[in-house]
């Protein structure tokens, strides 16, 4: 009630302003590629303080594994092949989709592999670790994942709601004339399922079922009491893409109505940032523990001579999950290679962000599309010591001021475009754990929202410096 009856008086002018709380999850960046020709990316924060990565190699021929104390770490880090395949029999092609855990006590990688004799016969495999260190490990094979059937079945994952572990996957089912569908059991070990499958999703929307009918991949994050299932559809080339099963966790997992299926993906291919094909997720959370990461492969290009699966330029990236107002996650884009983006948060309108709309940079709340809220932080263009604003789904676009009006809008290659698209960033002017932005070119001058708008204004009052302070997230 304090915040609204305070927003009140920002709104109507009357009193000090409202003051937003500094953000429970403030913003983080990285730097994108994490790691060239990783495919099927998995990476697992432990209690011991690294980030345990692991995934595909185009050579489908082992299973390699890195750790680094920061998400940006695990892409210098040493590399070290855990586990081959093996010389002749089952486990001896087709090495695909590691996944690392710990679960009492141990280690454990779920993989996916073919046999020498039939490359195709895929099945999931488990390992068992024993040490602390899993890259200086004794892992021990402890057999192939029983299931319904004997068929084409991939992309183990395994997960504990309300104090159950389960085990999704993806399965080739007889009945069906696809190529592989969605499955959850739970677990009685961790390489032993129990009780009868629930199949929970068949590839039947038409961006499920591009060149390959598929639901495979499946990854799950958990907030506000729901469980949200995110799976990889049609083929691995620039058509993959997410979908999202979404359930509540005190409702019975097990059966399938208990899940919900979104019409439409989540997370596609961009062509504005030049990023194709992206799937085969994982999720993490930041080094301060307060931000969900996004784990996942794509290309750079689209078009791919031949199949897919033998173009082994698919890399592993991370970018930021954000959640809406509705406790649903949103993915956004693909981001642009290089830095990751940012939000910004209004400091006395605490549920407004900085976006663009049709090229006129305001405030708004729930922003749709997210991309319009984000911006990446590059150094400036006009100066050393200063940042540029670059919009996330124009890249080239910068926030720019014309007239002391901010707009979102083409870098024309000029000396005035460069000055006008320059700010120095300071400590927030009604808030030090905030952020204000000062004109390159008109020093004095700062970042400020008036009637949900941007400007570049001189500030005199508190008010004009709450209006000019912002938050990273």
């Amino acid at each position: 009630m304090a915040v609204l009856v305070a927003l009140a008086a920002v709104l109507t002018g009357a009193g000090s302003p409202a003051q937003a709380a500094v953000p429970d999850s403030p913003a983080v960046t990285y730097t994108n590629p994490l790691a060239e020709k990783r495919a099927d990316p998995h990476i697992f924060k432990h209690t011991d303080g690294y980030y345990y990565f692991t995934a595909t190699v185009p050579e489908y021929d082992r299973i390699v594994l890195r750790r680094a104390t920061t998400i940006q770490g695990l892409s210098t880090a040493q590399e070290v092949t855990i586990w081959t395949k093996h010389t002749s029999g089952v486990m001896g092609a087709h090495i695909w989709a590691p996944e690392i855990h710990f679960i009492d006590g141990k280690w454990y990688v779920y993989f996916a592999a073919g046999a020498t004799n039939d490359v195709w016969a895929i099945r999931m495999y488990v390992l068992e670790g024993t040490g602390s260190n899993p890259l200086t490990a004794t892992w021990t094979e402890k057999g192939q994942i029983k299931t319904t059937w004997e068929t084409f079945s991939l992309d183990a994952t395994t997960f504990v709601v309300n104090g159950v572990r389960y085990l999704a996957w993806a399965q080739r089912n007889p009945a069906e004339n696809n190529n592989t569908s969605l499955f959850l059991a739970k677990m009685a070990n961790p390489w032993t399922i129990t009780g009868t499958p629930a199949e929970l999703s068949q590839p039947t929307l038409s961006w499920e079922t591009i060149g390959y009918k598929v639901n495979e991949g499946p990854a799950v994050i958990q907030r506000g009491g729901k469980v949200f299932m995110t799976y990889s559809a049609s083929a691995t080339d620039a058509n993959y893409c997410l979908g999202m099963l979404t359930a509540s966790a005190s409702a019975d997992l097990t059966d399938p109505a208990s899940w919900s299926k979104g019409a439409q993906p989540v997370f596609r291919s961009s062509d504005a940032t030049s990023q194709y094909g992206p799937g085969h997720n994982s999720f993490t959370v930041s080094e301060d523990g307060k931000s969900d990461i996004l784990v996942y492969h794509d290309r750079s290009y689209k078009d791919i001579t031949g199949d897919p699966l033998n173009d082994p330029n698919r890399r592993t990236r991370v970018q930021k999950v954000y959640w809406k107002a509705d406790g649903t996650p949103d993915f956004g884009i693909p981001v642009a290679d290089g830095v990751t983006p940012q939000r910004f948060s209004s400091y006395n309108v605490p549920d407004r962000f900085v976006r663009h709309w049709e090229y006129r940079a305001r405030l708004e709340a729930n922003v749709s599309p997210l991309a319009d809220s984000q911006f990446r932080v590059v150094p400036g263009l006009a100066g050393s010591g200063t940042v540029s604003l670059e919009s996330a789904n124009f890249p080239g676009y910068y926030l720019r001021h014309k007239n002391f009006e901010v707009w979102v809008e083409k870098n024309d290659g000029t000396a005035r475009f460069a000055s006008d698209a320059t700010f120095s960033r300071r400590a927030g002017l009604a808030d030090s754990a905030g952020i204000s932005y000062e004109s390159y070119n008109y020093p004095g001058r700062y970042i400020r929202h008036s009637n949900y708008l941007l400007y570049v204004q001189a500030l005199s009052t508190a008010t004009d410096r709450a209006d000019a302070t912002y938050y990273a997230q």
